[in-house]
């Protein structure tokens, strides 16, 4: 059994997707959009991190799960070493996710997803 979305999930997984332009950002693809984290979302203290997450069509998905080495150097030439090691310290970090945090998120997500939406030159800001 996978971890339960909420409404803070989704409104985020919509706001990934967005802010990638609705395409996967290693091929291009604008179909069977997903939002991949690049720490799992067991962390919470980067769950809804738009630092660590990006759109990706289910193939690259499931293809750079599978291959965390090459998802690694990927990683690190698209953002560099820098904002990879504070991504890393960020993962550490301790975060309590309650259910008035989610629900703050959740809001957080919705209303920076009708931003964009109405506006195509907004940028998304992430939560944390």
């Amino acid at each position: 059994m996978g971890i339960k979305r909420d409404a803070a999930d989704i409104w985020f997984s919509k706001a990934v997707r967005l802010r990638d332009g609705n395409r996967c950002v290693v091929c291009g693809k604008d179909q069977s959009l997903e939002a991949a984290h690049i720490y799992g979302r067991r962390l919470k203290s980067v769950r809804w991190s738009l630092d660590n997450c990006l759109a990706m069509c289910h193939y690259h998905h499931r293809y750079y799960t599978e291959q965390p080495i090459e998802f690694r150097d990927y990683l690190h030439k698209l953002y560099g070493d820098g904002h990879m090691e504070m991504l890393r310290e960020k993962a550490q970090q301790v975060f309590k996710a309650t259910a008035a945090v989610k629900k703050e998120i959740a809001k957080h997500y919705r209303d920076e997803v009708r931003k964009a939406e109405a506006d195509p030159a907004y940028k998304i800001i992430s939560y944390n």
